[in-house]
Formats: C-alpha cells, structure tokens, sequence
C-alpha cells in the first residue's frame, strides 16, 4: 500500500515518503485560548485526529505536536485595546494567566467529550520565549529582519530579493500584496506594508509582556510556531496541519521563517481542513448561526430537535473528507444517528454469528479489506471508507438471516477488521458499552452509600436506597462476598 497525501503547496496528491522511514513528525497548529472552542475548530482538530490515528494503524510511529497559543497578539490596527486576551480579561475580570487555564481546561474536556487522542507533545507560546527571542536574533543577524522602535519586523522585500519566494504556499502575487495592503499593524514603523511582526514592542497597557534585546514586548504569532516546530520535530519534518484559514498569512509566513532561519523548507507536506457550515450558511456570532459544542450535545439550542451524543457528532464530521466543505444541519445529525445506530448494531451481530464453512460466499473479505485500505491511503478519505465498512453491515445482516455464509477464520478476521476500523481509525464509541459502564460505576456508588448507612445503623436510609433501586428494576442482593445486583 502506498499512502498518497494531498500536499497544499504543491496543489497535488503525492506519494508519502517520510524523512526517516517507518516515522512521522506531524505538527498541528493549536488554539489560542482566550474563548471556548468552536465548533469549526473541532472540526479541524477531528480531522488531524483521524490522520493521527490512520497513520497509527498503517504503522507509522508518529510523533504528534500540537501547540496552545497562550500569548496575546494585536489584530490588523495595532490597538493593544483590541488584543484578544487584553478584551477578554477586561471582560470577565480576571488575570491573562487565568483566562488561560480556563480556557485551556475547556479545550481539552471538550476534545475528550469527542474521544480526541492527546497529542504527543502540546508546548505552549508563553513556555518558548526564548527560543522565539533566539530566532528572531537570528534573523536580524542574517538580514531577512529589522528592528524599529522596539519592534521587530520579518523583511518580505529582502527575502524575495534573495530569490525565495513569500507567497509559494497560498499562490499570492507579491507584487499584488504589496498594492493591496495598508499599513495599519506597523503604524509606520515597517519599512513594507507585508514586512510581518517578530517581536513586537509592549505598550504601556498591554498586560502580557517580556524582557528581550530590544525591550519589553511579546512575540509575533507567527514566529511561535516556527519555534516549537523545530524544536521538536527538527528543521523540516514531515506534514504541518491546520485549518484552510491558516494558510495565509499565518503558514506562509512559517515558510519565510523556516527558509530564512535554517536555509532549507521546514515541511514535506502541508494539509489544510476545510471549513464548517451549518444550514448551508458559515457559521458566525454577528449572524446568530452559532453554535458551541457543549450545546449541541446537550441539545441547549435553536437548531437542532434534539441532543446528540458526540460520537454521533464524529461519526457525522467523517462523512466528509478533511478537505472538503463540511455542512452540519439537523436532516444531517438524524441520518448520522440512523447510520451510527446500524453500524453498532451489526458489531452486536458479528458476535452471535456462527461459522458455516457449507458453500461459497458471495461476498470476498480480501477484496472489501483491499478496498477500505485503498480508501484510507487515498489521501484518508474517511467518506469512502465509511462507506465500505456499510458493505460490510450489509452482509452482517445477510448473514444473520441466512442468506450468507462465513468460515470461521474469515469471521475473526471480518470481527478485527471492522473493529480497528470502527473504533482505532475512526475513533468511535460504542453508546451502549459506555452507558452500562456509567450505571455500574453509578450503583456501585449507591451501594457503598448503602453499606455506610447500614454500619452507622441508619436502616431507614439503608431501606430507601434498597427498595428505590428495586422500584426501578434493580435487586441488590447480599452475600458473603459483598452486595451485588440483578437488572430485571
């Protein structure tokens, strides 16, 4: 199997070919946590996740970086007023530090709630200062940057003028950007309107805030990644990932960086994830269609008729390839549940089904496995593996009602198979394992409350909790051993 990825910067599918074989340096960039986590985020980070773990299953030892940007960054005006972590300190009166940590613990329960592997290595902005102070030094010392009034500039002109090319990965005509760009970030301080902030100089309200050569300030956005980039995975590694909004300018400019600095390309391949749409229209706070994930799975909304569980919401984000435009609307959350319920349902089949080895089945194994592996290395097209693995419900049911047969071997391996494929790759869940896990971890609660208000001699709270479970279809049964219990 040959694993064939589409690479941003070249516009093509090309065959994977890692630095060091058999391993895989992967970056993602990260959020900046100064809000909850939206939901075009999610989408983004699910879809890394899915490469993530694709790569896993095909053999791959991947080292998996993904940043969280905890440092405050001007917008396009320059106004520290206007810096996303200063507006929102203001707002909820609280400390930079701790609009991060709260910020941060969100992201995090809610890329749990939708079955998200951790990645490997999640450094964050504020913990890499000096390594990015370093860069910048760097790149003063080599000419592609400058320094003006305590800011930094990355000097667009002079690197083009050494024949690199700013604007190779969103295909940007330089002389375009040129003529098309005010300059409102430098207030005059740059000497080109596209020259982009390294280092830039702390007003005096500006709340976050570090020594460096040339004052007190705080780095550009851009320059982070490039820092933790290559610390951890090496001047170029392999794939660099984030959302199609990244490309430019935040990945162009970690292209200029990368070449400036260490004289070579920083990465092999470059993916971008398309955006997320709800009711065919862009998802946006000003327009009103605008949701969090916490409230569509809660059901807490306008949009949708009902709750959905997050792995229902997974399974509906992979119906999509990473790169195309994904649209979520309720039609679309009720056929995802429909098809999630069928799927698990066959899995429960699988496990009845005896081996009959009597006559021929119509329906190869090697074949279907040859496609879903074909599906998964065509540059992870989780749609068209989804939609093998229905083959395969298709003939689990056939199966169930006798109008197929399987040996025994092709039936463990049809069970491995569609199981890694279920629940490694696509990272599924199973709803109803989970739930029956919560109810024993629940009376097994209630059963130890019941067993303190039996030795304090409490037996009217001892009775209630008995005789309510029993009310409820639950007998607790005592023996020698302990308390167990029974569903009737």
């Amino acid at each position: 199997m040959q694993l064939k990825i589409y690479n941003s910067l070249t516009a093509e599918k090309e065959i994977f070919k890692p630095i060091l074989e058999g391993n895989v340096g992967m970056y993602v960039c990260g959020p900046t946590v100064y809000s909850n986590v939206h939901l075009g985020n999610v989408r983004t980070f699910l879809s890394f996740d899915f490469i993530y773990r694709s790569l896993t299953h095909l053999g791959y030892k991947v080292r998996y970086v993904r940043n969280i940007t905890d440092a405050g960054h001007l917008t396009d005006d320059g106004d520290v007023n206007n810096d996303r972590f200063v507006k929102q300190t203001r707002l909820e009166k609280l400390e930079p530090m701790e609009i991060v940590q709260k910020y941060t613990v969100d992201f995090h329960k809610v890329l749990d709630m939708f079955n998200l592997l951790p990645p490997n290595i999640e450094p964050t902005a504020t913990g890499h200062i000096v390594e990015q102070i370093e860069l910048t030094q760097k790149l003063i010392d080599t000419g592609f940057a400058y320094e003006s009034n305590g800011s930094v500039y990355f000097d667009v002109l002079e690197y083009n003028a050494r024949g690199l090319n700013y604007g190779e990965l969103s295909k940007r005509n330089i002389e375009e950007l040129f003529a098309n760009t005010r300059d409102l970030d430098g207030q005059g301080e740059k000497k080109n309107p596209q020259d982009f902030a390294l280092w830039k100089k702390a007003s005096p309200a500006h709340i976050m805030r570090w020594n460096s050569p040339w004052g007190e300030g705080f780095p550009g956005w851009h320059l982070e990644c490039t820092a933790m980039s290559t610390k951890y995975l090496g001047e170029t590694f392999d794939i660099h990932g984030g959302g199609m909004d990244l490309k430019f300018p935040h990945h162009e400019c970690e292209i200029a960086q990368g070449k400036a600095c260490n004289g070579t390309s920083p990465v092999n391949y470059w993916m971008h994830a398309n955006m997320l749409t709800m009711n065919s229209q862009r998802m946006s706070k000003s327009t009103g269609n605008y949701i969090l994930p916490m409230q569509l799975v809660s059901g807490e909304n306008d949009f949708f008729e009902k709750s959905f569980h997050p792995t229902i919401v997974r399974f509906c984000f992979l119906q999509a390839h990473y790169r195309s435009v994904l649209d979520i609307s309720n039609d679309a959350m009720l056929a995802s549940e429909k098809g999630f319920t069928r799927l698990m349902e066959a899995l429960k089949i699988l496990n009845s089904i005896a081996p009959n080895d009597e006559k021929q089945s119509g329906f190869s194994l090697e074949d279907w496995k040859t496609r879903c592996y074909d599906a998964l290395t065509d540059d992870f097209n989780s749609p068209v593996l989804i939609a093998h693995l229905f083959e395969a419900v298709k003939f689990i049911f056939a199966l169930k009602d006798e109008k197929e047969t399987i040996s025994a071997k092709n039936l463990e391996d049809l069970k491995s198979t569609l199981n890694a494929f279920v629940f490694d790759v696509l990272g599924l869940q199973n709803i109803e394992e989970n739930n029956n896990e919560k109810l024993d971890q629940t009376l097994q609660v209630l059963i130890e409350l019941r067993n303190q208000a039996r030795k304090s001699k409490n037996f009217d709270l001892s009775d209630q909790i008995r005789d309510k479970l029993l009310a409820e279809g639950i007998e607790l049964k005592d023996g020698r051993e302990g308390t167990t219990y029974v569903l009737n």
